[in-house]
């Protein structure tokens, strides 16, 4: 029946692209150790082209799985001794409409799906599915050349019930909405003064694109582009703040009529946000995480990076909705052991505390309590580099009887010492604020507008600047106050959820829990 299922997603792809021609197909069988990456480049094809032929499949498929290649990809294997590896079907295009339904169906799956017909423009697309211009090139890159009647469009992604709790906030452009914003950001490009600088003038300052706040601006960008492209008139002001030292604040401030805008993003600085929130009515996105934002006091602010204490709640309410059964021992020392454990909804009689000993946690200690062949889950509470480097080497070699699963409430800069073939065996499970699905539709097609555009990956920061400006910027092109969209439910963007609540000032509490797996692939819990 898979196979089957694959087929279909073949006959579509074929008669979508080049109705009228018979091409054919064969099923590679992938072997141990293979990647999508290392069977394109056998293929002399890119690995994006291999994936979207076989949109079911992560970058690591499974050994013994079947995968879809084009025949012609293969002719130069032809000599090798690999007839048991294949087999080949012909598709037929020009009779694809018995396995029409039945793809379209497979499809809903996973998108809400339309057929373009004759008259549709973007405008009516966005009437009927309140999607905008710049949604739909995000999951059809090719609609850059225009709508084709007959193709099939990716509407929307549909989110699983577990990534997302319901009501969420739906996407919806007013007609004729224009929005005036200001991006604060900390370029340092001394020469322009205190005024707003153009796109062009970031770059000047040795032509570099190392800098945070570049790459931050560089996603911005992308962000904007698309909502403009979705017929969104943005006016867009980009400050230099300058160094912290500088007084580029105050000027700006004093020169700029800053709430003429809709929004001010930016700046990064802690210090700076209060001065500007407080100078302001509008709202102010603080788009970076800082340790001193919990002290907030400005009802503006809007805090786009969750609070570290988030990410302790979300683990705890995690393992106290799945922990039934089995043996649960918390790591370090008897302050920080004590209050998780006050917080744990299981059996007393379940826990177990170890606390370091001279600096230090013996594998033998964990022997001692370990329980084979049933539940072994340990809660890492410390940031202490030599406890954590001795649990994590304690625990890899352990009996095959006796399995773990190791988590901590942050995969801070500790864990980054330590080799993920390691944390794959202990199945290394934490809190963070994004979540990398380098196979998703919507990370794909930012990837391939932010390459189109700039010529290189785009980093974590302009993946966080294009969220994050994306977001806010979209709920504000529905005509309605910031603050009540957030009332209205979350979003899930490329890498980044948000979710806000109010507690004084809006701040995101949107986490993900994550499982690195043997293989190194990441699993998302939630």
């Amino acid at each position: 029946m898979k196979h089957i299922k694959i087929w279909l997603i073949l006959a579509l792809l074929s008669f979508s692209v080049s109705c009228g021609q018979q091409n054919r197909y064969i099923q590679y069988k992938v072997k141990a150790g293979e990647t999508m990456s290392t069977i394109a480049e056998k293929l002399n094809m890119k690995t994006k082209d291999l994936l979207r032929l076989n949109p079911d499949f992560t970058e690591t498929p499974k050994p013994n799985s079947f995968i879809i290649v084009p025949e012609n990809k293969y002719e130069f294997f032809r000599n090798q001794q690999v007839k048991n590896d294949v087999v080949i079907e012909e598709v037929d295009t020009n009779n694809p409409s018995s396995d029409r339904e039945k793809l379209i169906a497979s499809l809903k799956e996973k998108f809400l799906i339309y057929e373009v017909k004759k008259g549709d423009t973007f405008y009516s697309l966005e009437k009927k599915f309140n999607v905008t211009r710049g949604e739909l090139l995000l999951l059809n890159p090719e609609l850059k050349e225009g709508l084709k009647e007959n193709s099939i469009l990716k509407i929307k992604e549909i989110l699983e019930e577990s990534a997302i709790k319901k009501p969420y906030f739906r996407d919806e452009i007013r007609t004729n909405s224009a929005l005036k914003v200001a991006l604060m950001l900390p370029l340092r490009s001394d020469a322009f003064g205190y005024d707003s600088i153009s796109p062009k003038e970031i770059f000047l300052k040795n032509g570099s694109l190392v800098n945070i706040a570049t790459d931050f601006y560089l996603g911005a960008e992308i962000a904007v582009d698309s909502l403009r492209n979705s017929g969104v008139d943005i006016d867009l002001s980009v400050f230099d703040t300058g160094t912290r030292k500088s007084n580029r604040i105050s000027s700006i401030i004093s020169n700029q009529n800053l709430n003429a805008n809709d929004v001010i993003i930016g700046p990064f600085y802690s210090e700076e946000a209060q001065m500007v929130a407080s100078a302001v009515t509008i709202p102010l996105v603080f788009p970076m995480y800082s340790a001193n934002q919990s002290e907030f006091k400005n009802s503006n602010i809007i805090k786009a990076a969750p609070d570290k204490k988030i990410f302790k709640d979300v683990l705890i309410d995690y393992i106290n909705d799945t922990f039934d059964q089995g043996n649960l021992i918390l790591v370090g020392d008897q302050t920080a052991t004590n209050s998780i454990k006050n917080e744990l909804r299981v059996s007393n009689g379940s826990i177990r505390i170890l606390t370091p000993q001279n600096g230090m946690v013996q594998k033998g200690r964990f022997l001692e309590i370990l329980k084979p062949n049933t539940k072994n889950w340990i809660i890492i509470a410390s940031n202490n580099e030599v406890i954590i480097s001795d649990v994590v080497n304690s625990l890899i070699s352990l009996p095959s009887e006796t399995k773990v699963n190791v988590f901590t409430f942050d995969k801070g800069s500790v864990y980054d010492k330590i080799d993920n073939l390691k944390l794959g065996k202990i199945g290394f499970t934490y809190v963070s604020e994004e979540f990398v699905d380098e196979t998703s539709e919507s990370s794909r097609s930012f990837t391939k507008l932010y390459q189109e555009k700039n010529n290189t990956l785009p980093s974590f920061y302009a993946t966080k600047g294009f969220d994050i400006t994306y977001d806010i910027l979209v709920r504000l092109s529905s005509g309605k106050r910031l603050q009540a969209t957030f009332r209205e439910g979350a979003t899930i963007r490329v890498d980044t959820k948000f979710d806000y609540k109010n507690n004084d000032t809006f701040e995101n509490e949107g986490v993900f829990i994550l499982q690195i797996n043997r293989d190194l692939t990441i699993t998302k819990l939630k």
